[in-house]
């Protein structure tokens, strides 16, 4: 196993840690050799984790190609989320009083490198912190109110945030963690045998429709199961539910992730979990991950402010540009020339580090395949939006903004796209999505790994009817048995 630890400027770490790399952040990301790397834990000690900053690429690439990240982007994430943190530190207050019960003061910051602390009688709460959210700097602030201790904060810190004094010890902590099989994260669990569908009445495009969604109800009341409508205003209600299913659009920096990351830690069944949400919003990471298993896409490479220069000189026009986090056909964009690329590809880098460019690959109509628990679950052909090159067209509104879409059996569909949509699914877990390919000759091409695919009455659902409702909703109640010990 390869430990690497990950810094902005390996020039100012000033510490030797005995068995692992020190790589700058930027060449973790762009060096070639790091992408065919098996094995590897890294250890993220950039100075920022915010989103779609070098820190969060490192640990989202990492994942992509295999490798063990510390923080993953799911605890980056979780230790943004104060809900979240106090759910799952609720266990820990019976030690929280114990182990700051000697304090005077009315407030305290414990530092936790590695999973410990400088003062040992701290190591007991400061692992079980880590233990949560297994990141290797940590910074936790407690107050005392009402004579009692309570967790205020907890952040991620870079290592400029390290009192020098501290380094010495800090190697020692890493040099211990790095020679010792690693703890796993506890996460609370609850029991109950109701699900609810997250949506959002105003939602211009919903991925279903109210008149779907009726039928997601009748469907679940068929399996024996409790279906009730939620919105973002029910957050507090999450943890009445025994599966969440969320139908809305979703994305990292929004309150679907926050449902989805309160629905998982509370032990529900979720679709989409946090996971799948920060893998397939994100198409920096897919195209690593379809990269890194060796998936066929059109030509695509990750763009940085540094390698734009060089990408301008390919010659090959038009171009495809994408922001990591774009959706709809929103955030894409075709470019004609070299001027047009540089231009749209500085706007997109003022939002993110890195960007996607990929060939522009036409063809009337893009393959989308529904997969859930990994198995296929429906077919459809959804073709270009007229005089357009992409499915939906947002200059236009109503009808004449869409393409056609014409749902096929799964036996009609070719055996290419069915076989590679499938194993690109799994590439990314269980739940529920729609793999978007083009077919071009023999061969089968894979654009998006979409969460949250579009399930709307009279489109996907044309070939098996309630049958495709029944089968959501089974997955729900079987997902549920097997957690509760029924099956």
């Amino acid at each position: 196993m390869n430990d690497i630890i990950v810094v902005d400027m390996p020039a100012r770490w000033p510490v030797s840690i005995s068995g692992a790399e020190v790589v700058g952040s930027r060449d973790y990301l762009m060096d070639a050799r790091f992408l065919t790397m098996k094995r590897a834990r890294v250890f993220n000690l950039c100075r920022s984790y915010r989103y779609q900053s070098t820190g969060y690429y490192v640990s989202l690439l990492a994942a992509a190609r295999g490798h063990k990240a510390f923080p993953t982007i799911a605890t980056v994430q979780d230790i943004k989320s104060m809900p979240v943190v106090r759910l799952v530190t609720e266990d820990l207050d019976r030690m929280i009083q114990k182990s700051l019960g000697h304090l005077h003061a009315e407030d305290f910051e414990l530092s936790i490198y590695f999973g410990c602390n400088l003062a040992k009688r701290y190591d007991r709460i400061a692992m079980e912190i880590f233990n949560l959210f297994q990141c290797p700097l940590l910074r936790v602030h407690f107050v005392k109110k009402d004579e009692k201790w309570q967790l205020r904060t907890i952040r991620m810190i870079g290592v400029s945030e390290i009192p020098d004094d501290h380094f010495p010890e800090l190697v020692r902590f890493a040099e211990a963690y790095l020679s010792a099989p690693n703890s796993r994260p506890k996460r609370p669990e609850k029991r109950g045998y109701d699900l609810a569908i997250l949506t959002d009445p105003d939602e211009k495009m919903p991925p279903s429709s109210p008149a779907t969604l009726k039928r997601f109800i009748r469907a679940g009341q068929r399996a024996g199961l409790n279906v009730s409508l939620i919105t973002r205003n029910d957050y507090h209600r999450i943890g009445f539910f025994d599966a969440l299913f969320i139908r809305e659009t979703t994305s990292v920096n929004h309150h679907t992730f926050r449902f989805a990351q309160r629905a998982e830690a509370e032990g529900l069944v979720v679709i989409d979990d946090p996971l799948s949400i920060i893998k397939c919003t994100n198409k920096v990471y897919l195209a690593e991950l379809l990269t890194h298993h060796g998936i066929a896409t059109p030509e695509t490479r990750i763009l940085s402010r540094q390698s734009l220069a060089e990408a301008s000189q390919t010659g090959l026009w038009p171009r495809i540009l994408k922001q990591p986090d774009s959706a709809f056909s929103q955030g894409v964009v075709k470019v004609e020339d070299r001027d047009a690329f540089l231009r749209e590809a500085e706007r997109f880098l003022d939002r993110s580090d890195l960007i996607i460019s990929q060939a522009f690959t036409p063809t009337e109509y893009d393959w989308r395949i529904g997969v859930l628990g990994g198995q296929p679950l429906f077919a459809c052909k959804y073709f270009m939006a007229r005089s357009h090159w992409q499915i939906v067209n947002w200059a236009k509104s109503g009808d004449s903004r869409l393409g056609d879409a014409d749902t096929l059996a799964l036996g009609a569909v070719p055996d290419v796209v069915l076989k590679t949509a499938i194993k690109a699914a799994r590439l990314v877990g269980s739940g529920l999505y729609g793999i978007d390919l083009k077919l071009i000759g023999r061969k089968a091409y894979v654009i998006e790994i979409n969460d949250n695919p579009n399930i709307d009455a009279g489109v996907e659902d044309a070939v098996l009817k309630d049958g495709l409702y029944d089968r959501i909703m089974m997955h729900f109640y079987d997902e549920i048995m097997r957690r509760k010990g029924g099956k």
